[in-house]
């Protein structure tokens, strides 16, 4: 089982980016994919969810409209689009699978993480 990350880096405030996670080694379409961060020094956050039904459920609201997430059943790939970057938004990106419906918590498979650096 792999869940791989990628699309971080340095972007300026208000720039975008738009991280992949890729799934192998498990059933792609019977798990939900969440997204978490982990800001330096800080814990990490939970930000959404995307369903086996393409449902979003966002867990943080300083996110709203500026994140999106889909997913493409057939590569077994999520992409997270990240608008509007702020500097708050600096953290180490994290992918993970949860069997059948999203929740905060709860997820069986992590992925190692992609850092996303938003500074002028």
């Amino acid at each position: 089982v792999q869940l791989q990350a990628s699309g971080g880096g340095l972007v300026q405030p208000g720039g975008s980016l738009r991280l992949s996670c890729a799934a192998s080694g498990f059933t792609f379409d019977d798990y939900a994919i969440g997204w978490f961060r982990q800001a330096p020094g800080k814990e990490r956050e939970g930000v959404l969810c995307i369903s086996r039904s393409d449902r979003t459920t966002y867990y943080l609201d300083s996110v709203k409209g500026r994140f999106t997430v889909s997913r493409d059943n057939a590569k077994s790939t999520v992409y997270l689009q990240i608008n509007s970057l702020e500097p708050e938004d600096t953290s180490v990106y994290y992918c993970a699978a949860k069997v059948y419906y999203c929740s905060p918590a709860g997820y069986m498979y992590w992925g190692q993480g992609t850092l996303v650096t938003v500074s002028s």
